[in-house]
């Protein structure tokens, strides 16, 4: 197991809660499109709301993860659900009023108040996704939409029970590099 991440902060957290579970792994500082590792290092690659939202050239991230991955690997990664982008960052009724068109592939942006970018998110639409995974040389085996669960009532950001039983907040993408056979 290999941990890695573009964020020096990001890995001083990682490294700390290692020292306090007693669970270490390897911490690699490095950006998601030059993987350090050699072609099919990995039997599986993981993300959850890491890499895939925040990165401009997906399409190229997929193709670095199938380079790391073994024949027969596993690349799993969870992001925003692309049906997300239509609605305000709302967790009421207001949130569930569709203002943004779902094929605008603008990024969102939040800046400072010197104009700075300080977050920057893309979006894909589920077609974009798919086709950049085929691109790479993955199989879809699977995409997961989490339901909300039942007895949750507890608001997270825009997400809300109202809204995350309507439509789900989650994608997570499961392909397969294919056996080299």
């Amino acid at each position: 197991m290999t941990a890695l991440d573009l964020s020096d902060g990001m890995l001083r957290h990682a490294k700390l809660a290692a020292e306090r579970s007693g669970v270490y792994v390897p911490l690699v500082q490095a950006d998601a499109l030059a993987l350090p590792f050699r072609d099919g290092t990995f039997d599986i690659a993981h993300t959850a709301f890491g890499a895939v939202p925040f990165i401009t050239d997906t399409a190229a991230l997929m193709r670095e993860v199938f380079r790391v991955l073994r024949p027969g690997g596993a690349w799993v990664f969870a992001t925003y659900h692309p049906m997300r982008w239509i609605f305000l960052d709302e967790p009421g009724e207001t949130g569930l009023m569709a203002v943004n068109c779902y094929f605008d592939r603008r990024p969102y942006v939040e800046q400072d108040a010197a104009g700075v970018p300080t977050y920057v998110e893309q979006h894909r639409t589920f077609g974009d996704r798919v086709r950049e995974l085929a691109a790479a040389g993955f199989v879809l085996c699977d995409v997961v939409e989490p339901e909300w669960p039942k007895g949750h009532e507890e608001i997270w950001g825009q997400w809300s029970p109202m809204r995350g039983r309507l439509f789900p907040g989650t994608a997570i993408f499961v392909a397969r590099r294919p056996d080299a056979s």
